[in-house]
């Protein structure tokens, strides 16, 4: 019997190789980055985040509206406060091409000292929601936030891929309002996002943990739902959906009993595109397509409580 022919290995994710060819505009196969569809939250990890928002260097993932700080010019190379990862596996790493024959925009071109991400997709998979979202809304800042580190660095390269065929065609900013961050959200995610950051926030497709003993690894949680209604200002919205019914039930549940939530009606549903966005763009959404089953997505509107304050 003939050995079989050996795949292609996988890119790189670890902390100390490149990844890829910073000008290229060829998109990354997504079969060299797979990887088990769900991680342990609670296990430990070495990643190094900060202590707290106002201490997050964005220059690396947004390098056209962030100038580099004096810090993170002296470590370049080296892991930045906030990632835990190299600076190829983050998107954008702020490195200029030299070998491109499209000129790329300059660090901090676009900058804003008061810009902040203000879009955050929380397990965003393999990217499809926030890659959609950037055109859609080219003005803000729109962070993917996924755990698991193959899937994170086919996201950086998916990007980087995107602004690079922008560039090329003569948009310069292009793709450069979205990045993705290896990250642990259900932990971590106070150290990051500051106080009415945030004007929406999506979980799509969720890894449903249906064991009883399981529930607490859930993404949506009364106490993960307090933290969620801090970084949301007044007025952003809450985005969930799911292919199993039982979990679907369980969210809408958990966010109807919460004080600062309320329910957007169907009407307001249908005139959202990001409804469409959320049911049709994403890689777990498409599959439920093709396999005919049923999908069933949920907002929720960030209300004030005058009796808190908040």
């Amino acid at each position: 019997m003939a050995p079989k022919r050996p795949l292609p290995s996988a890119a790189p994710y670890t902390t100390s190789a490149p990844i890829g060819d910073q000008s290229s505009t060829k998109l990354p196969q997504k079969r060299y980055y797979r990887q088990r569809a769900h991680a342990n939250v609670f296990a430990d990890n070495t990643y190094d985040y900060p202590l707290r928002p106002d201490l997050m260097d964005w220059s690396s993932y947004y390098p056209a509206y962030f100038e580099k700080t004096a810090s993170s010019a002296n470590e370049a190379g080296e892991s930045l406060a906030g990632t835990g990862t190299d600076q190829d596996t983050k998107m954008g790493n702020g490195e200029q091409s030299t070998n491109s024959d499209h000129q790329e925009p300059s660090a901090g071109e676009f900058a804003d000292r008061n810009m902040k991400v203000e879009i955050a997709d929380v397990g965003c998979g393999y990217g499809g929601l926030m890659i959609s979202l950037a055109p859609l809304f080219p003005n803000s800042l729109i962070l993917g936030l996924e755990i698991r580190g193959k899937v994170q660095t086919y996201v950086a390269e998916r990007i980087r891929a995107l602004r690079n065929q922008a560039a090329a065609g003569g948009n310069k900013q292009g793709y450069q309002n979205v990045a993705v961050m290896r990250f642990n959200a259900m932990k971590f995610s106070p150290r990051i996002f500051a106080h009415a950051q945030l004007s929406k926030m999506f979980f799509l497709f969720p890894d449903p943990h249906f064991k009883r003993r399981k529930h607490r690894s859930r993404i949506i949680s009364p106490t993960l739902l307090a933290e969620y209604a801090y970084f949301l200002r007044i007025g952003g919205l809450l985005y969930h959906a799911t292919d199993v019914k039982e979990l679907h039930e369980w969210m809408v549940a958990k966010c109807d009993a919460h004080p600062l939530f309320e329910k957007v009606s169907d009407e307001e549903m249908a005139a959202d595109p990001c409804v469409n966005l959320v049911l049709t763009t994403t890689e777990e959404g498409k599959k439920v397509e093709r396999n005919g089953g049923e999908k069933w997505v949920a907002v929720w509107r960030r209300i004030a409580d005058e009796e808190l304050g908040v």
